[in-house]
């Protein structure tokens, strides 16, 4: 029917917006060279926010409806739909994760931007228990790739405060 047509060509615009949103979401970041570790888990907190509220707007029930009317139809869209759909549960979940874990390393950022390198030599074993603790763990952020970029991040930090201490003395 002309009904289930539109609605069809509605729901294709949204999985080709939504499909623009997850690719944008997978690719690398441009980031400084010298930022910290507390600029990843504003990212992944950043990205839980955009996917909580995707996720939002998928259970309106102005979507609901939609899907309900195409489910009736039998609509062939469907399929593509739910691929769609857990790509963004994947990714949503894969962000409050990365959140979670990445929150276990906030209480080193101060003495990380702050301390005196003495003083940050003292929180370095509990800070690398800690980032262990989350590759080992974690079900999302245990690749190298990711532990690799957290690393970097954190000796960016360290090598930042001990130029600041240096020049200050």
């Amino acid at each position: 029917t002309e009904v289930t047509e539109k609605l069809e060509e509605l729901l294709m615009v949204w999985i080709k917006q939504i499909g623009q949103v997850l690719a944008e979401s997978e690719q690398m970041r441009k980031e400084a060279d010298d930022i910290g570790p507390s600029a990843e888990l504003e990212h992944w907190k950043s990205r839980m926010a955009s996917f909580d509220s995707l996720l939002e707007e998928i259970k309106s029930p102005r979507v609901k409806k939609v899907l309900s009317i195409l489910q009736a139809a039998r609509s062939k869209t469907l399929k593509q739909w739910k691929e769609l759909d857990g790509n963004i549960t994947t990714a949503a979940n894969e962000a409050k994760d990365n959140v979670r874990y990445l929150y276990t390393l906030e209480k080193f950022f101060g003495p990380l931007g702050k301390a005196s390198p003495v003083t940050m030599m003292e929180h370095i074993p509990s800070l690398m228990n800690t980032a262990c603790m989350i590759y080992c763990t974690s079900p999302y952020y245990n690749t190298s790739q990711c532990m690799t970029s957290l690393l970097l991040k954190i000796t960016n930090q360290l090598i930042k405060t001990c130029k600041a201490y240096l020049s200050e003395g």
